[in-house]
């Protein structure tokens, strides 16, 4: 039996078992586990999101544990250039924030 199906069973059992309600309540739990059990990867996953316009400054400096201006020196040293961001998009980034953690209660 390969590594993958045991890992699909686990979840599958875990489900089954009411211990998670659905397979997406299982894997912000293991996220979550992952990024308390490895705080480099915290860093590496705002710098991404912030990258790819999914977050705001804001936010990547929430998930990245970092006070604002450090967050910043994060971006600077993972070679990400800054804009000012046009008027409403940090909102919009937080609305979305928002809905999507309603969506995952």
């Amino acid at each position: 039996m390969s590594e993958e199906t045991t890992v699909l069973d686990a979840v599958t059992v875990l489900i089954e078992r009411g211990i998670y309600k659905d397979r997406d309540a299982l894997m912000q739990d293991a996220l979550r586990a992952l990024l308390r059990s490895k705080p480099e990867l915290r860093g590496q996953l705002a710098v991404a999101l912030y990258q790819r316009g999914d977050v705001s400054l804001t936010r990547a400096a929430e998930i990245s544990g970092l006070d604002l201006e450090s967050c910043k020196e994060l971006l600077r040293e993972a070679g990400v250039v800054r804009g000012i961001p046009p008027a409403g998009q940090e909102v919009q980034h937080e609305v979305r924030r928002l809905l999507r953690t309603r969506e995952a209660e």
